[in-house]
């Protein structure tokens, strides 16, 4: 494994790391619910529990189909009203690329609902900040709305970031932004008079592959059911009221063993995501996000069938690298990756 020092991404990852990276993420797809069924209605439609959401809350879910495999994802945010009483609005953020199914799901079965939906992709940015130095960046001690800021993941709040309004949304690993989208490129170039480098996709997938955290639409598609993924304790609630693919879910976590398992793959050399996975003669897999990471040199994400444990070494058949002729090798190890 090459020295930190000498790796493409070095400066990048040591601000995502050690002080504070921001990434424009504004191509994401969000949408927003208001009216006073928007709560009773999504609860029916994804995994998680939403009717103790208070505003300024937030939560992580999942949508299925009926047979429990995942359509999507989404990060669900109560906004708060001007009162910071009831929720103005239910805020969803999913990837750009489950946001038709999102957005036909919900227009499908609102229906008799006193809801309404709105396109927000377009009108609104979101911009990311990463690292330990994501809070001053943003001025949370010194922000006095800010200082309701929770401490939970998805909380969030409306601030002021130089005459900006913005919503702060606390993330695992910093703090997220969204505001007006005539305001994004004026926003960022205030995080950035404040400390924050822009860093590239490329470093913070590095990050978020090492955290061993799945991403829809690369590492998962529609046929992953949840609990395969390790999304049963940050996505899906076991005590809420019936919602779509309910039963699935639920005869999994309490009955059944799931065939598949997210793991992390510590590779001998880069190989492409989509290549094949073997344990002896049996393909057990295929690769997810696979990345070039700093710290830990090759490493990816995949699902994997269950005989193939940690600790077991399978060989990668990447058609077209050096990966098909059986000599690129991968370690099955628990997420999150150790050093």
């Amino acid at each position: 494994m090459a020295s930190i020092d000498t790796h493409p991404l070095a400066d990048d990852y040591r601000a995502l790391t050690e002080s504070c990276g921001l990434l424009d993420r504004s191509e994401r797809g969000k949408l927003a619910l208001t009216g006073a069924g928007a709560v009773e209605f999504l609860g029916g439609q994804v995994t998680n529990e939403l009717s103790t959401l208070a505003a300024g809350e937030g939560c992580y879910a999942a949508f299925l189909t009926h047979k429990g495999k995942m359509l999507g994802d989404l990060r669900i945010l109560a906004v708060a009203s001007s009162d910071g009483q009831a929720p103005l609005e239910l805020l969803l953020d999913t990837e750009r690329s489950t946001l038709q199914a999102l957005f036909d799901m919900i227009r499908r079965f609102k229906i008799g609902y006193e809801v309404e939906l709105h396109k927000r992709t377009v009108e609104r940015g979101l911009l990311s900040l990463i690292g330990p130095d994501a809070e001053r960046v943003v001025g949370l001690a010194a922000n006095a709305g800010a200082s309701q800021l929770g401490t939970a993941e998805h909380s969030n709040v409306a601030l002021k970031i130089d005459g900006i309004d913005a919503l702060a949304v606390r993330t695992d690993v910093g703090v997220d932004l969204l505001c007006d989208a005539a305001d994004t490129a004026a926003l960022s170039a205030a995080l950035v008079e404040r400390g924050a480098r822009p860093v590239s996709e490329d470093a913070a997938e590095c990050l978020r592959v090492e955290r061993g955290r799945p991403r829809y639409g690369v590492d998962l598609d529609d046929t992953v059911i949840p609990q395969e993924a390790a999304l049963n304790e940050r996505a899906v609630s076991f005590t809420k009221g019936c919602y779509v693919g309910q039963e699935t879910v639920a005869r999994l976590f309490y009955k059944g063993k799931p065939n598949r398992h997210l793991r992390g793959l510590k590779l001998s050399a880069p190989v492409a995501s989509g290549a094949e996975l073997r344990l002896g003669e049996r393909v057990v897999g295929h690769v997810g996000r696979s990345v070039d990471s700093p710290r830990l040199g090759p490493i990816a994400l995949a699902l994997v069938r269950r005989e193939a444990a940690p600790g077991d070494r399978l060989d990668v058949i990447d058609e077209g690298s050096a990966g098909a002729d059986g000599d690129v090798t991968a370690e099955v190890v628990e997420l999150p990756f150790d050093s």
